[in-house]
């Protein structure tokens, strides 16, 4: 009895654990890392993917705001850096850059932003990065973003 009863507890896990792949909590604070620092999701399991990003710390976010954007890692700088200039109502991104695969808003201490995006569009195997594009957070704030079939 007690192997079905494990057995049964591992299969409400795993149903658990692949629910939750769709929806993925990420969370910032007053220093500037990402947590994960990296994130895998299935392209046959998830259409669509959520992230939630929630700021831990005490900072507002004109002075330590952060985002998330995702977007083709031979993109990634470029598009961080070309969105310094456009500001905080910008969430320091171009309007319109069609680099940008999805975005969150910047946040600061304490709030958090949500951002739903389609899967279908990107490539198994592709070379995607995350990143924070708040004026010079880029080069720390990063992660790898992987996609299988």
């Amino acid at each position: 009895m007690r192997k079905i009863t494990a057995l049964f507890l591992v299969l409400v896990g795993l149903s658990t654990a692949y629910a939750d792949e769709c929806a993925i909590d990420v969370t910032v604070g007053d220093v500037m890392a990402f947590t994960p620092s990296s994130i895998n999701v299935s392209k046959s399991a998830c259409s669509t993917l959520t992230i939630k990003l929630t700021h831990s710390g005490k900072i507002p976010k004109a002075a330590m705001g952060h985002n998330w954007v995702l977007s083709k890692t031979a993109d990634a700088q470029n598009v961080a850096q070309t969105g310094w200039s456009e500001g905080l109502e910008n969430n320091y991104l171009q309007k319109g850059d069609q680099r940008i695969i999805a975005n969150t808003s910047v946040v600061g201490g304490g709030e958090s932003a949500s951002v739903e995006f389609n899967t279908a569009e990107l490539e198994a195997g592709g070379d995607y990065t995350f990143f924070c594009s708040f004026v010079g957070h880029y080069f720390s704030m990063n992660g790898k973003f992987n996609v299988s079939a």
